[in-house]
C-alpha cells in the first residue's frame, strides 16, 4: 500500500476520532430522546430484531467470565455480589458502530486495491467489529454486574465511543500491513 493511502486512511480515522469527542456530550445528551422517537415512529423495528440474539450471545460471554446473567428479548439481566438484580436494556443503536466501520471503509478501500483484498477487508472488518461490540455489550454488563450501574453508564457512554475509535486505528494497521500491502488492480504494460 501506498504511504499517501495510509496517510488518508489515518487521516480520516483521525478527523472521525476529533469529530465524535467533540460532539460526543451532545449526541449522549440527545441520545435518548432520538432513540424514543425513532421507536415511536417504528424505525427501530428492523435492527431491534437481532438485539435478541445478540443478548443471548453476550449471557454466554458473561458466563464465561463468571457473571449470572439471563437474556428475555432486548432484556439483559445480571445479578451482582450481592444477589441484586440489574436490568438493561440494549437498543437497537447500541448496535450500530458498524456505521462507523462503514464510513472508514469508504476512505480504507480507496485506490488500487484488488476486489478480493477488498473483500477480505471488509468481511475481516465487519465481524470483528460485530465482536467487538459483543465485548463492548458485554463490557457494559460486566461493569453493572461488579462495580455498578453508574460506572456502566458512563463506560457505555464514553469509554465504548473510545474502545471502538482504537480499535478501528488497529484493524487498519493490520489491513494495510497484511492484506492490502502491494495489492493493485491496475495492469502493468512492459513495453
Amino acid at each position: 500500500m501506498r504511504s499517501r493511502d495510509r496517510d488518508n486512511v489515518n487521516l480520516t480515522l483521525i478527523a472521525l476520532t476529533c469529530a465524535l469527542l467533540m460532539v460526543l456530550p451532545l449526541v449522549t445528551t440527545f441520545d435518548d430522546l432520538l432513540t424514543a422517537w425513532a421507536m415511536q415512529l417504528g424505525a427501530n423495528n428492523p435492527l431491534q430484531s437481532i438485539v435478541p440474539a445478540e443478548s443471548r450471545m453476550v449471557v454466554s460471554l458473561l458466563g464465561v467470565a463468571g457473571i449470572h446473567a439471563a437474556a428475555s428479548g432486548s432484556h439483559l439481566v445480571v445479578w451482582d455480589g450481592a444477589g441484586s438484580m440489574h436490568t438493561l436494556f440494549i437498543s437497537w443503536n447500541c448496535i450500530g458502530w458498524q456505521s462507523l466501520f462503514g464510513v472508514s471503509l469508504v476512505t480504507g478501500l480507496r485506490g488500487g486495491h484488488t476486489l478480493e483484498g477488498r473483500v477480505q477487508v471488509a468481511c475481516i472488518g465487519v465481524a470483528a467489529t460485530m465482536l467487538l461490540n459483543l465485548i463492548r455489550v458485554s463490557a457494559v454488563a460486566a461493569i453493572a454486574a461488579t462495580i455498578g450501574v453508574a460506572p456502566a453508564v458512563f463506560f457505555h457512554d464514553y469509554g465504548g465511543t473510545i474502545v471502538f475509535v482504537g480499535f478501528l486505528f488497529a484493524f487498519w494497521a493490520f489491513a494495510q500491513r497484511w492484506i492490502l500491502i502491494g495489492q493493485t488492480s491496475e495492469v502493468e504494460v512492459i513495453a
